[in-house]
């Protein structure tokens, strides 16, 4: 399945004290690929909220494989893997990019699942623009 990769550099605010990726950085770095997959299919989400609809997450997970370090360069692969009614899952690898000719190493890989809601937290149907670009990206 296609995916939509963007790519940061870590940064030093990111890091604990043993240089590290604090751990719930990875969280912050599915966000940005949720944000992201959207934008480069021609929908901010910003947009989606000034429509009222937000998508709170009720689900996350994340596998670490290796850590990440201050300044190096990732890259987030984000993909919409399910879209059922209000309930909609990404899925997210998150790699080192790579160096030398080397292949990019997996960092960590996870999802997010989140249910389409008015202000209110009612459950709502997602939009169809967004739906039918999510269902697109899926085919």
């Amino acid at each position: 399945m296609p995916v939509v990769t963007h790519q940061v550099r870590v940064r030093y605010a990111e890091t604990d004290q043993m240089g590290i990726v604090y751990y719930a950085n990875y969280l912050v770095w599915f966000e940005i690929g949720r944000v992201e997959l959207l934008r480069a299919l021609g929908h901010a989400y910003s947009a989606l909220e000034t429509d009222g609809y937000i998508l709170p997450v009720v689900e996350a997970t994340c596998r670490y494989r290796a850590p990440a370090r201050y300044d190096d360069e990732i890259q987030i692969e984000t993909r919409p893997s399910m879209l059922r009614g209000s309930v909609l899952k990404f899925a997210y690898r998150i790699l080192r990019k790579a160096v030398d000719g080397a292949e990019p190493q997996l960092l960590a890989e996870g999802e997010t699942v989140h249910v389409v809601c008015d202000e209110k937290l009612n459950r709502k149907a997602l939009p169809d623009q967004y739906a039918a670009a999510l269902r697109k990206l899926m085919d």
